[in-house]
């Protein structure tokens, strides 16, 4: 008598992956019974199958991006240059580079939607994230979140839905096939593993230049 697969087993081959983002690991996540890709920090990624895609995030934003007739659309993970201001000048180049950092994250993200079949005038988007995790830097998660808004709302894209600031980090699954996003606030415990992974990103792209300047399809 052949016995039924326990939930928790993969069914099947992980769904093929699109070109570009062959790097970024993927796993069976038993608990939700699908594959899903793991982002992060500076990272995204995009999907035309019914896969989910997930992240942690202290201070930093994930946008959740989809079209909602096709069900293509991913995620990023990042965080704006911070400021210094008790040294009273700024760790990367500058505010007009740290604008064109949040631009780089979000356009690259869009671009591939659009690139693999979405329509502009389809997207919706979710935001999470900007949690004040930084003693050091109390603001850095407010200016992300006000970065992500202004975009949206500079774009003429629809935002749907965000989970945004206070204290707490997130882990964010999203499924942008049905568009469906589960938000988890984390335990204190898991504070200072999550600030000190934002802290080495945080290092990483004041050391790195900013990427070109790009325009949306």
């Amino acid at each position: 008598m052949t016995q039924p697969i326990p939930s928790s087993a993969p069914r099947g081959a992980p769904p093929p992956v699109l070109a570009g983002f062959e790097h970024v690991k993927r796993g069976w996540h038993a608990k939700h019974g699908a594959y899903a890709a793991r982002i992060l920090p500076g990272e995204y990624y995009v999907t035309r199958s019914d896969e989910g895609i997930y992240t942690t995030l202290g201070s930093c934003i994930s946008a959740c991006i989809r079209d909602r007739v096709s069900g293509i659309g991913g995620m990023n993970h990042f965080m704006l240059p911070a400021t210094d201001k008790a040294a009273g000048k700024l760790t990367a180049s500058g505010l007009d580079a740290a604008a064109r950092y949040g631009n780089f994250a979000m356009e690259h993200l869009i671009n591939d939607i659009l690139r693999n079949g979405g329509s502009r005038a389809n997207l919706e988007v979710k935001i999470f994230g900007g949690g004040r995790i930084l003693a050091k830097m109390t603001d850095v998660g407010l200016r992300n979140i006000e970065f992500a808004r202004d975009y949206i709302a500079t774009e003429g894209l629809t935002l749907l839905a965000e989970d945004v600031g206070d204290i707490y980090p997130r882990m964010v699954l999203y499924f942008p096939a049905s568009g469906r996003a589960r938000v988890k606030r984390l335990r204190s415990l898991h504070n200072n593993v999550i600030a000190a992974q934002e802290m080495n990103y945080v290092d990483s792209i004041a050391a790195k230049p900013v990427g070109g300047d790009i325009e949306l399809f």
